[in-house]
């Protein structure tokens, strides 16, 4: 496919000069000014343009600075300032700006065409790699995905009494953050998440009940205080298991949020929880809002021991508990949005 280039100068030779050279190897179009520049940026874009600095009005400087400013949609165009300005003040001050080429006026013919093709097939390569790789993080994030979902279905099939557990507290994990960001309720820390890795992250929060013997796992009845004291082992063993995944295929973001959804969904804002005996925000915030999705969605579920609490009986005994389990900002979010939970598509039957 024929490359597009944009040549702007104000001067008519020096338009003639460079499209002469450039139109039988080019598609090219020539402008007289930034102005003209600009209005053709919205029909076409261009695959290089060529910008001469010293025009009346907007300079070539000013012109690349808008070029290259955080919000244009041109920033990714490769710029070749072709000036009479031979200093090494502005050749400096043009590279600085974004450009990635100087070339000095009057030109030869093959300098300039070997410097348009040498940036044109840089810039080629550089995006042909950067699908490449976008593609190829895509797949790691399904296979990612994919042995997740496994790991967490591993968990689930052996605990006979937890099904769709795994799916509706990551549903709930996801609507009280969106909830606590709205509300400005740790807002700083939530914003410096990346949302979805720790959503995806929390279906691991019970990885280590792979470690529970089958017997206590299942057991039909309340466990006893030696079983309860095994059971507590899977925060730990669920640690073990992400600090062992992390030291062979490293220090992974999506590794360190399941890692505090697993040690600390179990911890106490009043530091009565385990295995650390934490409290207040010395638990990690993940670990936090973890413990509030656990417990509402084992009140609500049904278990050999007890049948499933209302969700407005759930609620009730959460925000009784609130500032001695629960976080207490935490716990007015989930208050507050908490009708959206009730009929969130993937809770209902639950209860």
């Amino acid at each position: 496919m024929t490359k597009t280039i944009f040549i702007i100068d104000d001067n008519s030779t020096n338009l003639t000069a460079a499209e002469d050279v450039l139109q039988h190897h080019y598609r090219v179009i020539a402008l007289s000014s930034a102005a003209q520049m600009f209005k053709a940026l919205d029909k076409f874009k261009p695959d290089l343009i060529l910008l001469d600095i010293e025009m009346p009005e907007v300079s070539g400087f000013k012109a690349m600075e808008w070029l290259r400013s955080a919000a244009s949609p041109f920033k990714g165009i490769p710029v070749i300032f072709l000036t009479s300005l031979a200093d090494e003040e502005s050749e400096a001050h043009g590279i600085k700006l974004g450009a990635v080429d100087f070339i000095v006026k009057p030109f030869s013919k093959p300098v300039l065409l070997n410097r348009i093709k040498n940036h044109l097939d840089i810039d080629e390569l550089i995006s042909e790699r950067t699908a490449q790789l976008m593609e190829r993080t895509e797949q790691l994030m399904l296979l990612q995905s994919g042995i997740v979902h496994m790991l967490a279905d591993i968990v689930e099939t052996r605990d006979e009494d937890t099904g769709g557990h795994i799916d509706r507290t990551s549903v709930l994990v996801k609507i009280i953050i969106d909830a606590m960001i709205e509300q400005h309720v740790y807002v700083d820390e939530l914003l410096e998440w990346d949302l979805e890795t720790v959503i995806s992250s929390t279906r691991l929060h019970d990885i280590g009940k792979i470690a529970i013997s089958d017997t206590i796992l299942n057991k039909p009845g309340r466990l006893t205080e030696d079983e309860f004291t095994t059971m507590k082992t899977h925060t730990t063993m669920g640690e073990k298991i992400i600090d062992q995944t992390i030291l062979r295929t490293g220090n992974a973001a999506f590794l360190q949020y399941a890692k505090l959804a697993v040690a600390y969904h179990h911890e106490r804002w009043d530091g009565s929880g385990y295995p650390r005996g934490l409290c207040g925000t010395d638990i990690p915030l993940l670990g936090r809002i973890m413990t509030i999705v656990d417990v509402y969605d084992a009140l609500i579920s049904k278990r050999p021991y007890k049948e499933p609490f209302s969700h407005e009986e759930a609620v009730r005994i959460i925000m009784e508990e609130s500032g001695k389990v629960y976080d207490p900002l935490i716990a007015e979010v989930f208050y507050k949005i908490n009708k959206k939970i009730k009929s969130s598509a993937k809770l209902e039957g639950s209860e």
